[in-house]
């Protein structure tokens, strides 16, 4: 078990990996945008971590020599409401709905992009702690979005959206590199009740493309859905 030093404005992260190249890797990242790491080889060490250690956010391998990361998972689930990132090289659909369901926050498959990892940390701590300073805005290049003021500019140029635009891109951009697809966005965005169909959601991105004019912020992803590329 190791830890870090460094600026730590944002908080203690547990990082529970046993192949220490790729701890390094996800250790740097995460340094580099302010946050101090504690990095356990093995389930039982992270366990201890968690007991004397003020942890924001938990990331968890789940090929571990001492444990099963889902069991591990479940263990801190138990107890604790602890925002959990899933990071492993299993990428079966099974494996990722078994870490959903046992509580995880979110669920990264390796190989991966640190960035977008960072990104996707920043994305559920904003979720667990709405309240949480500076995460009240999403920088996604020169595209930033205001929570509390409801805006969003291109290059420092307001862009008016409609409300569901707003919602339909606050959406996709806290969940960045994440396939979302049409029927989950019109649930989360438009609600279950809404009586139109898929299409409404295509015409909302076609929409948000325009009027952004950064087409590569919201990709298609044939066949599944729409994910935001935070870069």
């Amino acid at each position: 078990m190791s830890t870090s030093g460094g600026a730590t404005h944002g908080g203690t992260i547990l990082l529970v990996e046993d192949e220490e190249d790729i701890a390094a890797l996800v250790r740097t990242y995460l340094e580099r945008d302010g946050f101090r790491v504690v990095w356990a080889a093995r389930g039982v060490e992270g366990l201890l971590v968690l007991e004397r250690e003020d942890v924001r956010l938990a990331i968890l391998d789940l090929q571990l020599p001492d444990a099963d990361g889902f069991d591990l998972c479940r263990a801190i689930r138990d107890h604790s409401r602890l925002p959990i990132v899933i990071m492993t090289a299993r990428d079966e659909e099974i494996d990722r709905i078994t870490g959903l369901e046992l509580g995880a926050d979110d669920y990264v498959t390796k190989p991966f992009s640190p960035r977008e990892l960072v990104a996707r940390v920043r994305a559920v701590l904003r979720r667990s702690d709405p309240d949480a300073g500076d995460d009240d805005v999403i920088a996604a290049g020169d595209v930033l979005l205001e929570h509390g003021g409801r805006t969003v500019t291109v290059a420092g140029c307001a862009v008016e959206l409609t409300s569901k635009e707003f919602d339909l891109l606050a959406f996709l951009l806290s969940h960045p590199g994440l396939v979302m697809s049409r029927e989950r966005l019109l649930d989360r965005v438009w609600g279950l009740e809404f009586p139109g169909g898929t299409r409404t959601v295509d015409v909302h991105v076609a929409q948000l493309r325009k009027k952004l004019d950064r087409p590569a912020l919201i990709r298609t992803v044939r066949g599944a859905g729409y994910k935001s590329v935070v870069s």
